[in-house]
């Protein structure tokens, strides 16, 4: 499972365990859709990095947490890159009064909502968004207890 799953980039603040837990409940995630993984690729990014990548791909001039990168080509089958920028993780775990790792994890599911074909574009394709990250969290949070 490990190897399907990779954390590159500016992830040193996560431990061994942590990113093992957030492995198995992202896995858990996909199998409560009947996905599968194929390869999944987190690449921690500083503001700065990932802003670049938001003008050069999307044509976008603002700072995001996050950018996927959808590369399946089969159905059911999660093939796919995620950039996250750490310093906006950590702005938004101040901004919500929320612990960072709580945030990181909502921020790591929500990449991997977007591969499984949830939007955020309207409100209402937002708050099922929402939902899906509160479910995410939940199910992070039983593993870590464990």
């Amino acid at each position: 499972m490990s190897e399907k799953i990779q954390f590159l980039g500016r992830s040193r603040f996560a431990s061994g365990t942590l990113r093992k837990n957030i492995r198995k409940s992202l896995v858990k995630i996909c199998e409560t859709h009947s996905f599968v993984i194929e390869s999944l690729v987190y690449i921690h990014l500083t503001d700065e990095e990932l802003l670049k990548l938001n003008q050069e791909h999307l044509n976008h001039d603002t700072y995001t947490d996050i950018i996927t990168f959808d590369l399946s080509d089969k159905e059911g089958v999660i093939d796919g890159e995620i950039y996250i920028s750490i310093d906006r993780v950590k702005e938004n775990a101040q901004s919500f009064d929320c612990e960072f790792f709580t945030e990181y994890v909502r921020v790591v599911s929500h990449g991997l909502l977007h591969l499984l074909g949830y939007g955020d574009k309207t409100t209402r394709e937002a708050e099922k968004m929402r939902e899906k990250e509160q479910e995410a969290i939940e199910v992070w949070q039983s593993l870590r207890s464990t």
